[in-house]
């Protein structure tokens, strides 16, 4: 039997409505309209295009939008300097940088200077504490996006066998301490990982994130099994040009799994969507409001 299809760009939208119906409320009752600033360094073709996506989808959900395009060259100091006045501007609930950074820019000292409270990203140290120790924190959008996802379909996670393949500071790490919370059984594999087709095929869940295009195939999957592909990889076509697929191989996947994300069209547009809902969370907890429910952990 084929498996289903989790169909994140449809979850994505009914997301972008909630925060969208929360926005208005924020308005209507409170005159507060929230505020994300993304910050983008350099003129990256791939980072422009999503710093541009992110303006247009705060913009549509009624929210404040404001993007800082800066020069690569910029010195340290000055993009401290913005950050600052950023922490300090009552205007802006999420502040965003845009990774990566130019090398000449230390990407840690740059994260932690933004205020715990206004990191939409959840990349700050204190965020990534407070995660750990199952505390309140901002959360990383791509692995919230996967837990939304993974909620939707099973409803409850408790009990369940989980492999997490990548240990990222960005999708790996805070992907297994959120399954955690669920109460998953969790397991970090990686490329040291040794027999990994047999540690994959003990989970119930699966969350590829480690940047290879189509490592993971039909036989390491446990029959029935959930499969989030957090991989967008850009390889050749045989007739020329190219296309995009995830870290797992969907063809043999999809045959074996009970439900997997395509990629496009899976984890992708769920990111963009978790930026949305943590800026206005971020902005609930600053006003001291109720957080939007279903938008958060």
């Amino acid at each position: 039997m084929a498996a289903q299809i989790i169909n994140g760009k449809a979850f994505a939208a009914s997301v972008r409505k909630k925060v969208g119906e929360h926005v208005a409320r924020l308005k209507s009752e409170h005159d507060i309209i929230p505020g994300l600033a993304v910050v983008l360094v350099g003129e990256d073709p791939a980072s422009q295009v999503y710093v541009r996506s992110k303006g247009k989808q705060t913009a549509e959900v009624g929210m404040k939008s404001i993007e800082h395009k800066l020069k690569a060259n910029i010195s340290e100091r000055e993009l401290l300097a913005l950050i600052k006045l950023l922490n300090e501007d009552e205007t802006i609930h999420g502040i965003l940088v845009q990774l990566p950074l130019p090398k000449h820019l230390n990407e840690d000292l740059v994260i932690n200077s933004i205020d715990p409270a206004k990191d939409v990203d959840g990349f700050h140290i204190s965020n990534v504490g407070l995660l750990g120790t199952g505390q309140k924190s901002m959360v990383p959008c791509t692995p919230l996006g996967c837990l939304m996802l993974l909620r939707d379909h099973h409803r409850s996670l408790s009990g369940l066998d989980a492999v997490v393949i990548g240990r990222s500071n960005i999708v790996g790490k805070p992907m297994a301490q959120l399954l955690l919370g669920e109460s998953c059984t969790v397991t970090i594999a990686h490329s040291r990982t040794k027999d990994l087709p047999d540690v994959i095929r003990r989970a119930d869940i699966v969350i590829a994130a480690v940047g290879r295009p189509e490592m993971v195939v039909g036989d390491w999957i446990k029959p029935g099994a959930t499969v989030i592909d957090v991989g967008i990889n850009r390889i050749d076509k045989p007739e020329g040009g190219t296309r995009l697929v995830g870290d797992a191989d969907f063809s043999s996947c999809s045959e074996v799994s009970g439900a997997i994300t395509p990629v496009p069209g899976g984890v992708g547009p769920m990111t963009i969507a978790c930026l949305l809902a943590n800026t206005v969370t971020a902005c609930c907890r600053s006003h001291d409001l109720k957080e939007p429910d279903g938008l958060t952990v």
